[in-house]
């Protein structure tokens, strides 16, 4: 079996103000919308990041989201009004912090391994 692309899908309520949210986490606006109900980012050349309009589904995704300085990309975030959770350690060098959007699906900056 062979795979080309990750999607990456949370699932909200209201995708106008979960496009906001997103765009203040990513730092951009939605790559493409291309229907109704549904943005996305491509963050990677084969990773894409949607958010769609599930109300039955909101608030139950994780997504997981490696950067390079977790430092960096907090100070990022507090400017663009965004707050994560603690930094925790985890093992092998790793640090990561959590935020929730309007919905409460998480998304979790993991530095690994800690510069």
């Amino acid at each position: 079996m062979s795979f080309t692309h990750v999607l990456a899908v949370a699932p909200v309520r209201d995708v106008d103000a979960a496009v906001a949210w997103y765009e203040r986490l990513l730092g951009r606006p939605a790559d493409a919308r291309p229907m109704p109900g549904l943005a996305d980012w491509h963050i990677a050349p084969y990773a894409w990041l949607q958010v769609f309009q599930a109300p039955e589904q909101a608030g139950s995704t994780l997504v997981n989201l490696v950067v390079d300085d977790l430092d960096k990309t907090l100070a990022d975030l507090a400017a663009r009004e965004i707050t994560p959770g603690p930094v925790q350690t985890g093992a092998q060098r790793v640090r990561f912090a959590a935020v929730e959007d309007p919905d409460g699906n998480r998304v979790t900056l993991i530095e690994n391994p800690v510069a």
